[in-house]
């Protein structure tokens, strides 16, 4: 057995290792996508409260360091399930308020630019296998001032913070779709069930930012 046979059979499981996680990180995702959505659904029917939207919300953070805690067990599943439901729901109050202003038109604009975004953002990261490790610490830094601003904003509440806050929601999110993705490629997260959450709560975010800019160009803010 020459040497590049021998490397072949070497770099072989990982492969395959990588592939796993990559087919059950998606077809998890797509799940916890579509349950997120008829929790959004039933949220919206029952005519969810802003205070009961931000209870879910809270429920949702706790849940998470849960499923973090239970990731590599079996039982992990049905804790995402628990986190991205209660998320779900939590939009509730948030689209009702979007429909109610602006018709259904709005959301699914938001939804058709999400969808675009990932796909184009996650297949250019699995179509050229490049390394975006690099962007693990610009992307964290800019997170936390993110979120700085937009705790100082409750207190301001300026208009055009809030939507550059957004703005900037988006473009961190893009970035954290190659980052995550090419984590999975590169076998920096071999664990399908954390995967899963990051790329959700990546896809959550930039949802949602979307549509508050959406509706803020649209005249509804």
């Amino acid at each position: 057995m020459d040497q590049r046979t021998m490397y072949t059979s070497a770099s072989q499981p990982s492969v395959l290792q990588t592939n796993k996680v990559l087919k059950n990180t998606y077809m998890l995702l797509a799940m916890t996508l579509a349950f997120s959505a008829v929790c959004a659904g039933i949220a919206m029917a029952v005519g969810i409260s802003p205070l009961a939207s931000l209870g879910m919300t809270i429920g949702a953070l706790i849940t998470l360091f849960v499923v973090q805690k239970k990731a590599d067990s079996a039982s992990g599943i049905y804790w995402v399930f628990a986190f991205t439901g209660l998320m779900g729901a939590s939009l509730g109050y948030t689209l009702n308020f979007y429909l109610g202003v602006a018709g259904p038109g709005l959301i699914m604009e938001a939804l058709g630019a999400t969808a675009l975004v990932f796909f184009a953002l996650s297949g250019y990261a699995l179509t050229t296998k490049k390394d975006f490790s690099f962007m693990g610490g610009f992307l964290v830094v800019g997170l936390v001032v993110v979120l700085v601003a937009a705790i100082a904003n409750i207190f301001f509440a300026v208009p055009a913070v809030s939507l550059a806050i957004s703005a900037a929601i988006v473009f961190i999110m893009s970035g954290f779709i190659l980052f995550d993705t090419s984590r999975i490629i590169h076998g920096g997260e071999t664990n399908y069930i954390r995967a899963t959450v990051s790329l959700y709560l990546n896809i959550y975010n930039l949802f949602t930012s979307i549509l508050h800019l959406l509706g803020a160009f649209g005249g509804d803010d």
